[in-house]
């Protein structure tokens, strides 16, 4: 019924026991996950971890705090991958120099491009510098992940085909403007994540996030759009599945 399209739980640090965490996802009706990669070991973890499990699946990718060491690995792995990601700019931070950032997505892009592979992208207070990037390549077929940005950015992501990635935020957050994005960014364009174990939804607000709680991302989605449970969930999982090749 649902698909975490973004977690972290593959990663040796994650503090829930990962049995009983696959457990709760099903109860829960999600049924399928993608473990993200945030560097080159989180990258080979996910592949690992996912070759474990036929409903799990891995995405490869350096995120943009980590570029500065390097990701001459990923290539490696894109034979056990379903994506290339997260990858992007963030200039919130600056854990690696801009230029470092820069070159270390586009080499990425061209990764997930000569693997005809879907990229999830992470881009924060840097689409000023990302969408000249994005526009110089061609065929990306993609994600904007926990998508928090203007909805000029939304607009101009929806434009370039891109499907946007709604998580716990869109339960807490008090931003009027946010509330009004996520509640209008369309049904065909809509994935569902929960970021696990960061960005825990309403009502679980305190506790570490899990694939689980996905289902209250669309439970609140479904309240403030006035529609069926089962209408979100079936765009939702539609989506990943025609981007992810699930």
């Amino acid at each position: 019924m649902f698909v975490d399209t973004h977690c972290h739980i593959h990663e040796a640090n994650y503090p829930l026991d990962i049995g009983d965490t696959l457990t709760r996802a099903r109860h829960a009706g999600v049924n399928q996950l993608i473990c993200v990669g945030t560097s080159q070991q989180s990258s080979r973890e996910a592949v690992a971890f996912a070759a474990q499990h036929d409903h799990i699946f891995a995405a490869i990718g350096v995120h943009p705090h980590e570029t500065k060491d390097g990701w001459s690995e990923i290539a490696r792995l894109a034979s056990g991958a379903t994506a290339v990601g997260e990858i992007g700019l963030d200039y919130f931070y600056t854990h690696s120099p801009r230029e470092v950032q820069i070159h270390g997505l586009e080499a990425q892009i061209q990764l997930a491009l000569d693997h005809n592979l879907p990229i999830i992208f992470h881009v924060r207070e840097a689409f000023d510098d990302f969408w000249p990037i994005f526009d110089n390549f061609r065929g990306i077929r993609g994600e904007l992940h926990s998508f928090t940005d203007t909805q000029l950015n939304c607009d101009e992501a929806l434009k370039r085909g891109l499907y946007i990635g709604v998580n716990g935020i869109s339960t807490f957050t008090k931003d009027p403007v946010q509330r009004e994005m996520f509640a209008t960014i369309p049904l065909e364009k809509m994935l569902l994540e929960t970021d696990a174990p960061f960005l825990t939804p309403v009502p679980f607000r305190g506790k570490v996030n899990e694939p689980a709680f996905v289902r209250n991302v669309a439970e609140h989605q479904a309240a403030v759009r006035e529609l069926p449970l089962e209408q979100i969930a079936a765009h939702a999982t539609a989506n990943a599945h025609a981007l992810f090749a699930l």
